[in-house]
């Protein structure tokens, strides 16, 4: 059932140098051209996806779009419906201007409270005021490693009065939510492969701040098909969105990323991999983008590496 017969130059690459290229041969079957059955219900269970999209310029963005469940369907896999009415949508959120010019989307459905997350990508077939269809094109769940578990306890409306922000310094409130930061999102491109999204997650602090148009994120040890990576082999354009839980608001980043391998890392914050990402940030959009929501927070992922504290 796999549609992913081989992976990308950029996968292969990545993969060899990582000397797991035999692992991720194993596990592209898990890859399908749509969503098996099992979790078809889990996708329409959900109230958030994160979606990666394709500005014109070639810049990358991470996206979150929230609905009551059900707002995300799909009735034989082959294509997902995402219900998000015209009135709304942010004006401010790029994934509706990104999608009108380039139709290739990554998605990722993810239940925080039980660390489970499918991964689609494709292409969007239909778009009008009731909201897009996204033709599958490829599907796989991811596991549940490095999520921390956090409750929805309630999901409101979206509230009135709403805030835009946008830059490209990490300063101020933008500085304080990336410290905080224990979840993320990051969107990728590949010229044939399309748009993809993937999940990050760790201790406070692990995205650190190494200047004010600079990140680092370490790169824990994941599924060995390094489709991130493999996209920022060939095409360093990322997207990064990181929720504020706390407070309702969303910090979208685009820019560029360099991929650092063989790195010093005394204090084991990669988990054994000595890879980092290095994020230099274009522009950010903070916004009042999350429904009014009532979070419980559980636990963090066991699995998560050690973090030390990190300044400017």
């Amino acid at each position: 059932m796999s549609r992913k017969h081989h992976f990308h130059e950029g996968e292969r690459t990545v993969q060899v140098r990582a000397g797991e290229a035999g692992i991720a041969a194993r596990n592209v079957v898990m890859v399908s051209d749509s969503v098996i059955g099992g979790a078809r219900p889990f996708i329409a269970n959900q109230f958030m996806v994160a979606m990666g999209s394709i500005g014109a310029a070639g810049d990358v963005w991470a996206s979150l779009l929230f609905g009551k469940p059900g707002f995300a369907h799909t009735a034989d896999g082959s294509a997902i419906a995402v219900d998000v009415p015209m009135t709304c949508r942010d004006a401010d959120e790029p994934l509706w201007t990104n999608i009108a010019r380039n139709k290739e989307v990554g998605m990722l459905f993810i239940e925080l409270g039980t660390r489970r997350r499918y991964r689609v990508n494709g292409t969007v077939t239909r778009r009008d005021d009731t909201g897009i269809e996204v033709t599958t094109r490829e599907a796989y769940p991811n596991c549940p490693k490095y999520i921390q578990r956090r409750q929805l306890r309630s999901l409101g409306e979206r509230g009135a009065g709403l805030m835009t922000a946008s830059g490209m310094v990490l300063r101020g409130t933008v500085e304080s939510i990336i410290r905080q930061a224990d979840t993320l999102f990051i969107a990728s491109h590949h010229a044939e492969s399309g748009a993809d999204v993937s999940h990050r997650g760790g201790d406070q602090g692990f995205v650190q701040i190494v200047d004010e148009r600079t990140l680092r994120i370490p790169d824990y040890p994941g599924n060995s098909m390094f489709n991130t990576w493999g996209n920022f082999e060939l095409n360093p354009h990322a997207g990064l969105c990181i929720p504020d839980f706390a407070n309702g608001r969303l910090l979208q980043l685009t820019g560029t990323v360099c991929l650092q391998w063989d790195q010093a890392d005394p204090a084991d914050e990669t988990g054994g991999t000595h890879r980092f990402l290095e994020f230099h940030v274009d522009r950010w959009i903070l916004r009042d983008a999350i429904p009014q929501a009532e979070w419980q927070y559980l636990d963090a992922s066991p699995f998560n590496p050690p973090v030390t504290n990190h300044t400017l």
